[in-house]
């Protein structure tokens, strides 16, 4: 069969068996142009055309095993521990303001790591800019902030490096 052929003989069997293991159309349709890249790409090396159908539909279920692997992982780990982090630090005297205060730069390394719970090597693609970098913008925004933390509200930090103490502080108690 001529590659061109593939696409409209596997094109929908190939999409609903997608489209029924993730549930997720949008991703259903990437997965099915990434099996069909493969399909393109490797079909010279199939040694028995009677095995072309069920080659297909590995590829598929290779694709769908690597969209749930590399896609969804630990996705609602990651949003109990972002929401972990906003609900532990939301009582923090001052630190949403300090947080919104500080340069740009590090606000945005500290609100995509720390707020919208990315790993740093995906702030770092985010942001167009090296991991090295943001971790350096990462130590930076977070000692300005215990900097402030500690003048303004009278907080320590521990030998691990969480705060402690309770606010003293003439901004929050007004």
């Amino acid at each position: 069969m001529e590659k061109e052929q593939l696409w409209n003989v596997f094109e929908d069997e190939v999409y609903f068996f997608i489209l029924k293991k993730v549930r997720n159309s949008e991703a259903a349709k990437d997965i099915l142009q990434t099996v069909f890249l493969k399909v393109h790409y490797y079909h010279e090396t199939l040694k028995d055309a009677q095995k072309l159908r069920p080659w297909v539909f590995q590829i598929a279920r290779n694709e769908i095993a690597n969209y749930y692997k590399h896609e969804t992982r630990y996705v609602e780990i990651q949003n109990e521990e972002k929401q972990g982090f906003v609900e532990a630090y939301e009582d923090v005297c001052c630190l949403s303001f300090f947080m919104n205060n500080l340069p740009s730069p590090y606000k945005e390394a500290i609100n995509l790591v720390y707020v919208e719970g990315m790993k740093q090597h995906e702030a770092a693609e985010d942001l167009g800019i090296s991991l090295a970098n943001v971790k350096a913008r990462v130590r930076r925004g977070k000692m300005m902030l215990v900097k402030k933390l500690k003048e303004c509200c009278q907080y320590e930090i521990d030998e691990n490096g969480k705060l402690i103490g309770e606010a003293d502080c003439p901004r929050c108690s007004m």
